[in-house]
C-alpha cells in the first residue's frame, strides 16, 4: 500500500528541485494535493526522502501516484495514467510562468540556457516520458559517403496513409481540443482515446506575423525533438510564406533546425489538418551530405545553390541575406507546383483537378548565414503503385508502408514496433533456432506472414552459423530497404534521365 500522506512530501520535494514549485507556495500546494489525495492532514513522521532530489526522470514518483489512484479509487480503471498527469500537471508552473521564464533566460543568458530550461521541465514533469523513448531501437547504417539512422519505434503506433488522408476529407465534427496538436490541448484532462495533456507546457513566438506556438515532441525522435504549431487550427499548407516562416523560425531559435512535412497525403507526414513544423538539436544525415552539383540563380547572386548529394530530390540554399532566399525560396515553391514532366512520371495536377506536387522547406543556421534545403515530392498514384509512385515500393511494405514524411525523408526512419520481434524471430530462422515452414509462413494469420518473401530471399542465400551472424544479415537487409525507400521517394531518379528533368526544372525558375 502505498502512503498518500508521505507520497505528497516526495512530490512537493520533487517540484522544488525540479519543477520550480517556489518554497513560498509549498503549504498551499500540499493542501491541494491532500486534497486530492482525499486525506485530511498532511504526513507527520520523519522519513529522508532526499532520494528524490537525486532522480533524473518522474517514474518512480508517476508509479506510486498511479498504484495510490487505483489503491484508493481515485480515476477509473485503465485511467490511472490520466490521473497521474494531471497531478505533475498541477505541479508544474502555469503556462504563462514558463513563457516569462523562457523569455528571461534567452533575453540574459541565451537561447540554449532557455531551451535546456524549457526541455528539462518537460522531461521532469513526465510529459516526455524519457524512460518509454530510451526502449527504442537505434542504430547507424553507413553507406559511403551518406548514411542513414534508423529507430524502431516501441511508442507509437503504426499508421495507415489512408486512414491519414481521410482526416483532410472527414465531415467536421465539434470536438475538443479538435486536434492533437490544438493549442487548447494544454491543460486538457484526456480520454481513453485522447492524452491528458495537463503537464504540457508551450512558449509563444511569431512567425511570418502569425501567432505560433512551440512544445516538445512526447514521442522524442532524436534530441531536443520540438513541434511549431500553429495557433488556428489550419491544414497544412505548404506556399511561399512557409519558407519566411521557416526561417523567422531560426531566428528565433538558431540552436535548433526546423522543416515543414510536406502537405499532401502519402508524403506528407501522419498530421495534415493542423499547420505545424518539426524541428531540434538533431543535425539530420542528409544536412551533412555533401553538394554534388552547383549551380547560380540568376536574379540572386547573393545565394549559393547546389544540388544535394542525396537519395531523393533535394536542393540547398545558402545566404546571409534572408530576404534574398525567401524570395528564391518562394519562386521554388510556386514553380514546383505547377511543373510536370512525365517523362518522369512527374503530373503536377490531374485530370480530375487533384494536386500532386509539393515539398518540405527546412532551414537552420550557421553563424550570420541561412541555409534553406528543399525536398521535392509527389503523391500521384498509379495502377502499377496505388500506395504511391513515389511512395515505398509494395516490396518494401514489410518494413515500412506508412507516409515517408519529413523525418524519413531527411535520413532518420522510424520503423515501427512490431519489427523488433519480427526481426528476431526472422534471425532465429536463419541460424536454425526456428524452423523454415514456408507453408506456415504463407498463411495470412502468421504473425510472420508480411516478411514471407523476403524470408525466403535471405534462406534461400543460405543459412547462418549463429544468432549474431543472422541478427547482422537481418539489419543488413533492412539497411537496404530504408535506403531503396529513400529512392522510390526522389522524384528525379539518380540516373540520365532524373538529371535531365532535375535540369529542366531548375532551369525553369532561373536556377542554372
Amino acid at each position: 500500500m502505498i502512503d498518500g500522506k508521505l507520497l505528497v512530501e516526495k512530490l512537493l520535494r520533487y517540484a522544488e528541485a525540479f519543477l520550480h514549485l517556489n518554497p513560498r507556495d509549498e503549504i498551499y500546494m500540499r493542501n491541494l494535493l491532500l486534497r486530492e489525495f482525499k486525506l485530511d492532514e498532511p504526513y507527520k513522521g520523519e522519513e529522508d526522502i532526499s532520494f528524490v532530489e537525486t532522480l533524473d526522470v518522474p517514474d518512480t514518483l508517476v508509479s506510486e501516484i498511479e498504484q495510490y489512484a487505483e489503491e484508493n479509487a481515485l480515476a477509473e480503471e485503465g485511467e490511472y495514467n490520466l490521473y497521474s498527469t494531471y497531478i505533475m500537471g498541477i505541479l508544474s508552473p502555469l503556462p504563462s510562468k514558463v513563457n516569462e521564464e523562457f523569455y528571461r533566460l534567452k533575453q540574459t543568458e541565451g537561447i540554449e540556457k532557455a531551451c535546456r530550461y524549457f526541455y528539462d521541465l518537460s522531461v521532469k514533469n513526465n510529459y516526455i516520458q524519457k524512460t518509454a523513448i530510451g526502449r527504442n531501437l537505434w542504430w547507424k547504417f553507413d553507406d559511403g559517403d551518406r548514411y542513414l539512422e534508423i529507430t524502431v519505434n516501441l511508442s507509437k503506433p503504426e499508421k495507415n496513409n489512408k486512414d491519414i488522408a481521410k482526416l483532410l476529407t472527414a465531415p467536421k465534427k465539434a470536438k475538443y481540443p479538435a486536434c492533437l496538436l490544438c493549442k487548447e490541448n494544454e491543460g486538457y484532462k484526456g480520454t481513453l482515446t485522447h492524452p491528458a495533456r495537463e503537464n504540457i507546457r508551450t512558449v509563444s513566438v511569431k512567425l511570418a506575423g502569425e501567432s505560433w506556438f512551440v512544445q516538445y515532441s512526447p514521442y522524442a525522435y532524436y534530441n531536443e525533438h520540438l513541434i511549431a504549431i500553429s495557433e488556428n487550427h489550419v491544414p497544412m499548407n505548404v506556399n511561399p510564406l512557409t519558407v519566411r516562416k521557416v526561417l523567422d523560425f531560426v531566428d528565433i531559435f538558431p540552436n535548433y533546425m526546423i522543416g515543414s512535412n510536406a502537405s499532401l497525403p502519402i508524403v506528407g507526414g501522419s498530421i495534415l489538418d493542423h499547420e505545424h513544423f518539426q524541428g531540434g538539436e538533431h543535425l539530420m544525415p542528409m544536412h551533412k551530405a555533401g553538394i554534388k552539383k552547383s549551380l547560380t540563380a540568376v536574379k540572386y547572386p547573393d545565394v549559393k545553390v547546389g544540388v544535394v548529394d542525396w537519395y531523393n530530390s533535394v536542393i540547398r540554399m545558402e545566404s546571409e541575406n534572408k530576404e534574398s532566399l525567401i524570395a528564391l525560396g518562394g519562386e521554388i515553391v510556386s514553380g514546383w507546383k505547377t511543373y510536370s514532366d512525365a517523362k518522369c512520371d512527374i503530373i503536377a495536377v490531374t485530370e480530375d483537378g487533384v494536386i500532386h506536387n509539393t515539398l518540405s522547406p527546412i532551414a537552420r543556421k550557421s553563424g550570420n548565414k541561412y541555409i534553406l534545403d528543399m525536398i521535392f515530392r509527389n503523391n500521384r498514384t498509379s495502377e502499377e503503385y496505388p500506395d504511391g509512385i513515389f511512395h515505398a515500393h509494395p516490396e518494401y511494405h514489410n518494413i515500412k508502408k506508412e507516409g515517408i514524411g519529413l523525418i524519413e525523408a531527411m535520413g532518420l526512419f522510424i520503423l515501427p514496433g512490431r519489427l523488433k520481434k519480427q526481426l528476431s524471430m526472422i534471425a532465429d530462422i536463419l541460424c536454425k533456432n526456428a524452423a523454415y515452414d514456408e507453408a506456415e509462413l504463407n498463411r495470412e494469420d502468421n504473425y510472420l506472414y508480411v516478411h514471407r518473401n523476403m524470408i525466403k530471399d535471405l534462406v534461400g542465400e543460405g543459412y547462418s552459423d549463429t544468432f549474431e551472424e543472422a541478427e547482422k544479415r537481418v539489419t543488413d537487409r533492412v539497411n537496404n530497404v530504408c535506403k531503396n525507400i529513400l529512392k522510390n521517394t526522389a522524384v528525379f531518379k539518380d540516373d540520365e534521365n532524373g538529371e535531365r528533368g532535375f535540369s529542366e526544372f531548375l532551369s525553369s525558375i532561373g536556377i542554372k
